[in-house]
């Protein structure tokens, strides 16, 4: 239970740096935060372990780098660029 709480606050830190990074308007509050910080922390190690092995676990940069991807992709699709609406 205390490795789940830790990797939430993980989570939303990551989230919040990377949206410090990466200014501008963003479509999701806090929990999105949490979640793209958590997930980027995820791609990150996926990231890794392409360049460096399987051995390869995210830290704080990889993490990071991970969440603007994924915020990068979100902002994509909330903001309605790649959908077409009738």
């Amino acid at each position: 239970m205390g490795n789940l709480i830790g990797q939430i606050i993980f989570g939303l830190l990551v989230g919040i740096i990377a949206k410090f990074l990466m200014p501008g308007r963003d479509p999701g509050g806090f929990i999105i935060t949490a979640i793209l910080g958590m997930v980027g922390a995820v791609l990150g190690t996926f990231i890794g372990q392409a360049f460096w092995g399987a051995n390869y676990q995210a830290g704080w940069i990889a993490a990071i780098i991970g969440s603007i991807i994924l915020l990068a992709g979100y902002r994509f699709i909330a903001s309605g660029s790649g959908v077409t609406s009738s």
